[in-house]
């Protein structure tokens, strides 16, 4: 079992267009409506694969309503915590290319109890899993430190925590030593104050964040692969070019499919990979699986020269 928790869920509206010029009146060429957040986009891929899983949300308001059913008709296993507030929705912008312009809604103001309810049904029900993945933005009234929280509360009752998130958040959790933490590359060099030019300067900055305490850095780099860095050294993988319809969810399909495997080591990082290479192919992130026989390259000696396509 692998229990999700969002505090910023969403209703993702994604709109593909043949180009996004700026100022101009632009015509969709397709559209839909899905459940979002980061979280519940980790537990919407393990759902998909047939993984025990619970995703552990806020709902309040019309759009918590909408995700409710949307959650729902999706069969995914849910608890709900109850908010005044109304749920955010966010539009994704898709071009030909694949390429994702995002506007993200700042989500509903929690009240302390509110988030105490939240962080006390995560755990409660975390207790019987394998891991608890707290990922995405925190909405207002969620202290910097909801994550670090979350780790030091799943580690007293002998839970691994894994957290995706980014800025104020990504950094408070740092020191508290999450056991998985998924940066992308622009994430990665805000929480180091450097710019990653190369792979060398990637393992670089997860070490430094390893040394503030996290166990493992799964290290999204888009068109390059992953990179995984822990006590047992360095790790590249890379899963054949594979046609990108968007890149919407590919990231929490990497983080989903690399704790489905167990968190750590070679088959973990190319199950994520495999996982997140389907995503793309996919509009959306309700996309119908992965093939397991793909073949990912996985290699302990990366070329630390060779420059990112990402960056």
């Amino acid at each position: 079992m692998i229990v999700t928790l969002t505090p910023n869920p969403s209703v993702d509206r994604t709109v593909f267009v043949d180009a996004l010029p700026h100022g101009a009146v632009v015509r969709s060429t397709d559209s839909w409506s899905e459940p979002s957040g980061k979280g519940v986009n980790v537990a919407l891929a393990l759902n998909t694969h047939g993984v025990a899983t619970a995703a552990v949300l806020p709902l309040g308001g019309p759009v918590g309503a909408q995700l409710t059913q949307m959650l729902r008709a999706a069969r995914l296993p849910f608890h709900a915590v109850p908010v005044a507030g109304d749920i955010r929705s966010n539009i994704s912008i898709v071009e030909p290319d694949g390429t994702v312009t995002k506007i993200n809604e700042a989500g509903p103001e929690l009240t302390t109890a509110e988030v105490a309810h939240l962080v006390s049904t995560a755990l409660e029900h975390a207790t019987t899993a394998r891991w608890l993945a707290g990922c995405g933005s925190l909405p207002a009234g969620v202290p910097v430190e909801f994550y670090a929280t979350l780790v030091q509360e799943g580690r007293r009752r002998g839970v691994l925590v894994a957290v995706d998130t980014s800025g104020h958040p990504l950094h408070a959790v740092l020191d508290a030593g999450p056991d998985v933490i998924k940066p992308n590359v622009d994430e990665l060099a805000e929480a180091t104050g450097t710019e990653l030019r190369t792979f060398d300067d990637v393992v670089s900055a997860t070490q430094k964040l390893r040394v503030r305490g996290v166990r493992s850095v799964l290290a999204s780099l888009g068109p390059d692969g992953a990179l995984l860095v822990d006590s047992s050294g360095v790790l590249h993988g890379e899963a054949p070019a594979v046609p990108i319809v968007s890149t919407v969810g590919a990231g929490d399909a990497l983080l989903a499919g690399f704790l489905a495997a167990g968190g750590s080591g070679r088959d973990a990082l190319a199950r994520g990979l495999r996982w997140a290479a389907a995503a793309v192919q996919h509009r959306g992130t309700l996309f119908g699986g992965s093939d397991d026989a793909v073949p990912v390259t996985i290699t302990a000696d990366p070329p630390l020269d060779r420059r990112l396509r990402a960056g």
